[in-house]
């Protein structure tokens, strides 16, 4: 059975690899499920596909240098921007698919945690329109 352990994730907004400031990522998707029973159904619940959605997570180390993430992620702040996520950093391919689209940067905590904490971010963004999976 292949099994794989993430160590170097790919993590990329409005372009910028944020990998090296970034400990997770987690790219959820969903479909809304659409009751469509009728009497014809004979007791039995049936669902359609409906609208789909997903969700971009991500924990962020943070670094508010100059040129550090807090000075990427702020003026990003209320923008759709696109997104690229992989299993790993490594080439595009059939066993490193790569997942691309636009999240809304709804949000964005720049600081947070309690004493003696590292200086850490967990955002989680909406997708806005159709994600995409690629192997080349």
């Amino acid at each position: 059975m292949p099994t794989m352990v993430l160590t170097g994730q790919y993590i990329a907004l409005n372009g910028t690899n944020l990998s090296s400031n970034a400990r997770k990522a987690e790219l959820t998707m969903e479909v809304e499920d659409k009751d469509v029973t009728t009497y014809g159904s004979l007791g039995w619940k049936e669902v359609k596909g409906g609208l789909k959605s997903g969700e971009l997570g991500i924990e962020f180390l943070q670094d508010v240098a100059a040129a550090g993430l807090d000075s990427i992620m702020w003026p990003l702040f209320g923008s759709v921007v696109s997104f690229e996520v992989r299993a790993d950093q490594a080439a595009v391919g059939t066993s490193n698919p790569k997942y691309t689209g636009n999240v809304l940067i709804k949000q964005w905590n720049p600081i947070e945690g309690s004493v003696g904490d590292e200086a850490s971010v967990s955002v989680t963004y909406p997708t806005s329109g159709v994600v995409t999976r690629a192997t080349s």
